[in-house]
């Protein structure tokens, strides 16, 4: 892949990434060097390719649009690993690479054939990051898993929800998400480390240990109090007022998150003897008291809107916000002014896509490519390794490629 005008601006402009991973942590964490400019050749079961091509409806000319959603500034390669002439194709490109993404099961044949200590022998810079669903060591090392499992084999799901309901999964795959995140920031760091001594990293992290990283606070009130945390709906453990509240037409989230922001609350809806509450006047009060006081706050804001309320509480300084399905944040002009939603030419036509988060020097990393279709660029991959045209015919005919 040449490198553009676009590209060479981006941090990442010149590393080469294998993806060997499918479903989400590891597409996603490809996506995300590829948006800081890094080439990704994503390699790919020639027989149907990354699991989550078929996660559909909905879909965009046979690709379901979660494959869309994780896939962009990424090449496709349809290799058999399974085949020892594919895999030497694979050896070939680890050898020119920066960076390789993983994800096979502790357990499996390809998790020992391409394991780091066999690549690291073509390529001792080499970086790669392993993700699994439980990590290297432990009794449930070689358990298999998808985001749900780990939301609750990690004690996501039991503290999600209303109390004394059943317990919820998280709106999206924070599991998978998170994992991603944090592979992709010791990705980062061990590029950083290598341009000092040339020596490659073997990265891993998990579903369930990325959950535990997200825990903090949650997992510090256990160990300092031995009070394992329940559902407490929308509310927080260490704050109130600090979750939804009912409006007279809809729902709204007010964030009185210290004692000042409290009594602005109190002033602005004219209950300014409420701060002075003995039961209310410091946030150790408010938690103790958090049911008495959400039903006096109740009892107040339902009698008005939620965009009275909002205007209302902003204009006193307290953080507020009505309650946003998906439609009406990408509807909003908040998050066009931001940029967030960008197209990319797909052989379906344009294609709109969420794009990075991150803007250098005010400018939107905006996405590159659009996702490839299985193998679309096995042929120029391969011409790049120098396999001719006879050879990747016999390969091809072979089923080695597509």
């Amino acid at each position: 892949m040449s490198v553009d005008e676009d590209d060479a601006g981006r941090p990442l402009s010149g590393i080469q990434v294998v993806e060997l991973s499918s479903s989400l942590a590891g597409p996603y964490l490809g996506m995300c060097l590829g948006d800081l400019g890094a080439e990704v050749i994503k390699v790919e079961n020639p027989s149907g390719g990354d699991m989550t091509r078929q996660w559909s409806p909905p879909e965009v000319a046979g690709e379901s649009a979660y494959f869309l959603s994780t896939n962009r500034n990424k090449r496709s390669v349809g290799l058999d690993l399974q085949t020892e002439a594919g895999r030497e194709l694979l050896l070939r490109l680890v050898e020119r690479a920066d960076v390789v993404i993983d994800n096979f099961r502790p357990d499996s044949t390809l998790h020992r054939l391409l394991s780091y200590e066999v690549l690291s022998q073509r390529n001792s810079r080499l970086v790669m990051v392993h993700l699994s669903a439980f990590g290297e060591t432990g009794p449930w090392r070689d358990r298999p898993g998808y985001d749900l499992i780990a939301q609750a084999a990690a004690g996501l799901m039991s503290v999600t929800g209303e109390p004394d309901g059943v317990p919820v999964r998280a709106g999206f795959s924070i599991a998978d998400l998170s994992a991603g995140m944090f592979g992709l920031a010791g990705v980062l760091a061990a590029l950083v480390e290598r341009s000092r001594t040339q020596r490659g990293r073997y990265i891993t992290t998990s579903l369930f240990e990325a959950q535990l990283g997200l825990h903090v606070n949650l997992a510090m009130n256990l160990f300092l109090s031995g009070d394992v945390p329940q559902p407490l709906g929308t509310a927080h453990p260490n704050l109130s007022p600090y979750q939804v509240f009912s409006a007279s037409d809809g729902y709204l989230v007010i964030a009185a998150g210290n004692d000042r922001l409290y009594q602005r609350l109190c002033a602005a809806i004219e209950r300014p003897e409420l701060a002075q509450d003995a039961r209310f006047r410091t946030n150790r009060d408010r938690v103790t008291h958090r049911g008495e006081l959400v039903k006096i706050l109740e009892d107040v804001l339902v009698y008005n809107t939620v965009d009275h309320w909002c205007a209302v509480l902003e204009g006193s300084g307290v953080p507020v916000s009505p309650l946003l399905n998906i439609s009406d944040v990408y509807a909003h002009a908040h998050t066009e002014a931001l940029g967030m939603v960008r197209s990319v030419e797909h052989i379906a036509g344009p294609i709109p896509q969420v794009a990075s988060p991150l803007s250098l020097d005010g400018k939107r990393l905006t996405p590159r490519s659009a996702p490839p279709t299985l193998g679309q660029h096995t042929t120029a991959v391969l011409s790049e390794l120098g396999v001719d045209s006879d050879a990747q015919a016999a390969l091809r005919a072979s089923g080695t490629i597509r």
